[in-house]
């Protein structure tokens, strides 16, 4: 079965051709490769590029060379090394700092001009809980302004599962689209709600969706499993590796073998013991961070830096950033439109520099999209009314009465029929409800209260006379 192409794999061809304003071949390209892949497997990756769009091919047989850019004789407005994308799609990239801009300048390189390096603990040392910040305060009291519930919600979890069907669809997309997956949204939903999986999609790119909508579900539904511990990040890692791993004993716990990381010269630990101490440390620090934001970007940048499983460690660090504003009830991060490009240099950023100002700016441009979308979804949604919610049967039996009984629906009508369980206090908000039903009452929706339409229209002439 074929594997899914990590993003960053096409990324770096992508940045290699563009160093070659007029163009280069297949056989330059797999010497700067350093041969480290199979002809074959770059003719397949080049033709996806094209697919794409992301590079253009010019020529035919062995006179063919592959740019990037737009053709001779137009202007984008953009650098040349990176394409225009179609119209209608995403941004090519985020908005940056000049510290961001730092960062993508160095891992915009050929891998074989930046140092390899390993884990450096000092990254970690440096960093003590509610005093050291990767959020400046400003910026933190930005992002609470935007990402609180238009309404004073006191539970936990009310807004994610007020957008529950949306982000879900969203969340499973966009993060799956971050590892290189090509269904669309609209196959994603299909998949999600219809259980219909993509033509032409193979096997795995299918599986990454539903164990998205998994570990979505896991996290929402039930408030009380969003917590910043290690066992929530073994049963995310579960949930997410599900299916996927040529291991099955590597999935939901810490890994026991040295892994690499593709498009990156960074090498992460290989000692198991070692790793089974960091992680247990990594995930404590972030369960004493307070700030909401802080706690959720933290955990994207050292979940992945850590790498503690075999696999699935970014999928893992995205959903493991939305507990605290599950927790706290604020708009959940669901990384739709991140462009992978920005994505996965501010991750080698974190990676080979242990330089997190370009995944922040990738994060608060992403949480800012996040907001725009689900905020405004929120505010539309019509609040349920608890009063009728909680005397949905006495009204239902109430109405149903006076229909059947040919009875008027006037007050003294309705306090002849109330359920005695009912407060004094509330009669007279329940009057005045069911006068509200009544009004809207119609042949098409009365079968809720056990009416039929002929019942209700042989009800509404009699009422006609007798006035």
């Amino acid at each position: 079965m074929p594997r899914v192409v990590p993003p960053q794999e096409l990324d770096q061809l992508v940045t290699l051709i563009s160093y070659a304003p007029q163009g280069t071949d297949i056989d330059a390209l797999s010497h700067k490769l350093e041969g480290t892949v199979a002809r074959r497997t770059l003719q397949r990756r080049l033709a996806q590029l094209v697919e794409q769009e992301r590079i253009r091919m010019q020529g035919e047989g062995r006179a063919v060379r592959y740019h990037v850019g737009a053709p001779p004789g137009t202007s984008t407005g953009l650098a040349v090394r990176i394409p225009e994308p179609p119209q209608g799609t995403m941004p090519i990239y985020v908005r940056t700092s000049a510290e961001g801009e730092e960062v993508r300048a160095y891992v915009s390189q050929p891998r074989q001009l930046r140092r390899p390096v390993g884990y450096q603990l000092e990254f970690l040392e440096q960093y003590h809980p509610n005093h050291t910040a990767y959020l400046p305060q400003n910026l933190r009291e930005q992002l609470h302004s935007i990402g609180r519930p238009p309404e004073d919600q006191a539970l936990a979890g009310t807004f994610a599962r007020d957008i529950f069907s949306r982000l879900l669809i969203d969340l499973s997309w966009a993060s799956s689209q971050l590892e290189g997956n090509t269904y669309s949204r609209l196959d994603t939903e299909r998949l999600i709600q219809y259980g219909q999986a993509a033509k032409g999609k193979n096997a795995l790119e299918t599986q990454m969706i539903l164990n998205h909508k998994q570990a979505i579900e896991y996290l929402v539904l039930n408030p009380k499993n969003a917590r910043v511990d290690s066992g929530t990040v073994l049963t995310l890692h579960a949930l997410l590796a599900d299916d996927l791993m040529a291991d099955p004993t590597a999935i939901g716990r810490v890994r026991r073998r040295a892994v690499g990381i593709g498009g990156s010269v960074y090498l992460p630990i290989a000692v198991p013991q070692r790793l089974e101490e960091l992680f247990g440390i990594v995930v404590s620090m972030a369960a004493d961070i307070k700030d909401p934001f802080e706690q959720a970007f933290f955990l994207m940048v050292h979940l992945p830096y850590l790498q503690p499983f075999e696999d699935v460690n970014k999928r893992v660090s995205r959903l493991a950033a939305n507990i605290p504003f599950i927790r706290h009830n604020l708009c959940p991060l669901s990384f739709i439109d991140v462009p992978p490009q920005a994505y996965v240099e501010a991750m080698i950023g974190v990676y080979e520099l242990n330089r997190i100002e370009l995944l922040r700016d990738v994060f608060v441009w992403a949480y800012e999209r996040s907001c725009q979308q689900y905020v405004a979804v929120q505010r539309t949604l019509v609040q349920p009314n608890i009063f009728r919610l909680s005397n949905r049967q006495a009204l239902g039996e109430v109405i149903a009465a006076i229909v059947r009984q040919d009875k008027a629906a006037t007050k003294r009508t309705i306090k002849s029929m109330m359920p005695a369980s009912l407060p004094v206090a509330d009669h007279e908000r329940f009057v005045e409800l069911v006068l509200t039903e009544f009004k809207s009452l119609h042949e098409g929706n009365c079968v809720r209260f056990g009416i039929r339409p002929l019942g209700l229209a042989a009800w509404q002439r009699h009422r006609l006379r007798s006035k």
